[in-house]
């Protein structure tokens, strides 16, 4: 039995879903059972439930809690239930996608954390954006490590046990990278035990997230894993407490970044893999909804916009590892192009020029409009009385709020960060009252990054309250907040707009300019096209704003662009007109994410290599402990079904259900001296089968 998928039907220039008779999801002759989508983003968790033989049953939003995402979760799932009268106990597969992990780091956002370096050095530092990653971070350099056929040089632990009393009471985790310890990890092993006996916080091996080589680039990618170990334990923590305490006892799955599926428990370890979690369930959902092989697919949430290509029914993956945050992970993920532009980018006015001009993001905010909804009056009075004051304040328009975090992720604090923490509390607080010295902003934007505080202000969402294109939360603080902004005077001494719905248009415009911008990004890079900025280039300038001449300029896409996000009706005609494209919005465009949360599959990958360090020893590594054996043609064969082994136990532990194997081999044996000699073998398994029902 399947999944029914909507159909594509042309209605008013969009794309409308109709029901077909089948879909392309199989469920194995299941009967009146149903599948549970929840998708947490950084403004709205969404949940939608699927019957095998009707497809889409039911749809609900509500504002994910940052502070305690339970409630949100809880929320969206009520009503998805309430609508159906659905009995939870016939809910037999729960899946989960989302955007904080992707949130958390293209904001510099997530807990603190030790970084532990085996057989590496200071300048190490310098290589794959390792320093830049680490901040003010702590990290210990140990003596140690392995070479590239696994031998070691001898590990000391005496940095180590030096400050580890000291050390664990201003971290949230710690991050272990050793020297070549893909081939060899023990000494990764040991410092994990050592420190888990001594602290019992949470401990990521690099050897654990990849098989590749490239030490720096490893540990940062093990670092920013144990940097979103604990939001996302509280998210997936929070799902499950609520699942089993309304009856729903079906496993829980965790999109991954490359669309697949894993167990909740592998998620806890391995947070990183889920950054993009949401835009590759959104490539997934879109491709479900619309039935369209090839399409520029754009998700625009509150914190980033998303953009993929799919290419004849499939996305590219990027194999290098995704970037997030201006970081190249080690993580395998969907060729997903992030940028920080959404509904809650921070709005900021360059007064320069005699016009001046806008930029959005890439932070996010809290609009107005929400603020004064989940706070009252407050906002709304404050914001008055900053329109009534003889003289404009540097920070009108803008409040502070805390995030809700508890206060342990407060350790390790500057003095002067302290004591401007303990100032603000869960109601909003006008910047004007809280900043008397510049030095205080410092102390505020610290505070944003380590996610203990949220900032409040004008955002395309507020805009689009004014202009009466969203309407869920508080216009009139949206109108208020904009008013203030518009009396910002540029460099003609005028203002920059004339009223509050002026400027909302500006805003308007200025995210479907930067939009189409970074659309036009991510497609030239898909077609290997470097060297043109949209946001620089003279050419796309006039061809996106039709600028007459005896040379007119023009662009296009050579598909459609499927708009997703809650506010794609309200953002995307207008891009896909600036950039000639047919603008595609499926009916459930808003909840694109939670339907590809349940239409993956399990995909596990396991990486064995085989290497000869001297002649008749072969070094067998990945997949399990390393070993040493006499024979090429015996090396080769454990390695091959080591691989094969392991990827069907993982993707059986990650709930698949009877799982496929793919195998990919790659062996370098050139001729030397008129004798071939094996130098390396790869061998990769994939195994892959849908979840398992209970």
């Amino acid at each position: 039995m399947a999944l029914k998928s909507p159909k594509p039907c042309r209605l008013g220039g969009h794309l409308a879903s109709l029901p077909v008779p089948r879909s392309r999801i199989g469920y194995n002759g299941v009967t009146s059972r149903f599948l549970l989508g929840i998708d947490t983003g950084g403004t709205y968790t969404d949940a939608v439930l699927f019957n095998p033989e009707e497809g889409v049953k039911a749809r609900a939003k509500a504002l994910t809690t940052r502070h305690d995402l339970s409630v949100g979760i809880r929320n969206a799932v009520e009503k998805v239930l309430g609508e159906t009268s659905a009995d939870p106990s016939s809910i037999r597969l729960a899946s989960l996608s989302t955007t904080l992990a992707t949130n958390a780091l293209v904001e510099g956002q997530g807990g603190r954390v030790g970084l532990i370096m085996i057989g590496f050095g200071p300048e190490d530092l310098e290589r794959d954006g390792l320093k830049t990653a680490l901040g003010t971070d702590p990290v210990i350099f140990l003596p140690g490590g392995h070479d590239v056929h696994g031998h070691e040089t001898p590990l000391a632990l005496r940095n180590l046990e030096t400050q580890i009393d000291a050390l664990a009471s201003t971290v949230t985790a710690f991050a272990v990278a050793g020297y070549f310890a893909v081939r060899n990890p023990e000494h990764e092993l040991r410092v994990r035990d050592f420190l888990r006996e001594r602290t019992g916080l949470p401990v990521t091996c690099s050897h654990e997230l990849s098989s590749k080589l490239g030490g720096p680039r490893r540990a940062l990618t093990t670092l920013l894993n144990a940097r979103l170990i604990s939001m996302i334990d509280r998210l997936i923590g929070s799902s499950e407490d609520f699942l089993h305490a309304h009856g729903i006892h079906a496993p829980l799955m965790v999109v991954r970044g490359d669309g697949a599926l894993i167990s909740s428990a592998e998620a806890r370890l391995r947070p990183i893999e889920t950054i993009l979690s949401g835009p590759a369930a959104s490539l997934v959902g879109a491709r479900f909804l619309t039935g369209l092989d090839n399409a520029v697919v754009s998700d625009i949430g509150g914190t980033t916009t998303d953009v993929a290509i799919l290419d004849e029914g499939r996305p590219r993956l990027d194999e290098e590892g995704a970037v997030v945050g201006g970081y190249r992970t080690m993580v395998q993920a969907v060729a997903m192009r992030t940028y920080g532009l959404g509904g809650d980018s921070e709005v900021h006015v360059n007064t320069r020029g005699l016009l001046g001009s806008l930029t959005l993001g890439p932070r996010r905010i809290q609009p107005l409009s929400l603020v004064a909804h989940l706070h009252g009056d407050g906002v709304v009075q404050a914001l008055e009385r900053q329109l009534k004051a003889q003289h404009a304040g540097r920070h009108d328009g803008r409040f502070a709020i805390r995030s809700g975090l508890p206060d342990r992720f407060a350790n390790g604090l500057l003095p002067q960060d302290e004591a401007l923490y303990a100032r603000i509390s869960d109601r909003p607080i006008a910047l004007n009252e809280l900043l008397t010295t510049m030095m205080m902003k410092a102390s505020l934007d610290r505070l944003v990054a380590r996610g203990l505080v949220h900032l409040c202000g004008v955002t395309p969402s507020d805009a689009m309250h004014v202009l009466g294109r969203q309407n869920q939360w508080n216009s009139e603080a949206a109108h208020r907040g904009l008013e203030l902004m518009a009396r910002t005077r540029v460099g003609s001494g005028k203002p920059i707009a004339e009223s509050a719905e002026d400027f909302a248009l500006t805003i308007e415009r200025q995210i479907t300019r930067q939009s189409s911008e970074v659309i036009l990004a991510a497609a030239l890079s898909e077609d290997g096209v470097d060297g043109i900025n949209p946001a620089q280039s003279v050419t796309i300038d006039r061809a996106l704003e039709r600028k007459p001449g005896v040379v007119r300029f023009a662009v296009t896409l050579d598909r459609p662009l499927v708009g997703l996000g809650a506010s794609a009706h309200v953002y995307y005609p207008a891009i896909a007109g600036m950039l000639g494209a047919e603008s595609v919005i499926p009916s459930d465009a808003g909840v694109a994410n939670a339907i590809g949360a349940v239409a993956g599959e399990v995909s596990q990958t396991v990486v064995v290599t085989v290497t000869s360090p001297e002649e008749g020893v072969f070094v067998i590594s990945g997949g399990g402990v390393t070993e040493q054996v006499a024979g090429e043609d015996e090396a080769i064969e454990k390695a091959r079904l080591r691989a094969r082994e392991h990827s069907i136990v993982l993707a059986v532990e990650n709930g698949a259900e009877d799982p496929v194997v793919r195998m990919i081999e790659e062996i370098l044996r050139p001729e030397i001296e008129g004798k071939p000699k094996l130098v390396e073998a790869q061998f990769t398994a994939i195994a892959s089968g849908r979840p398992k029902i209970t």
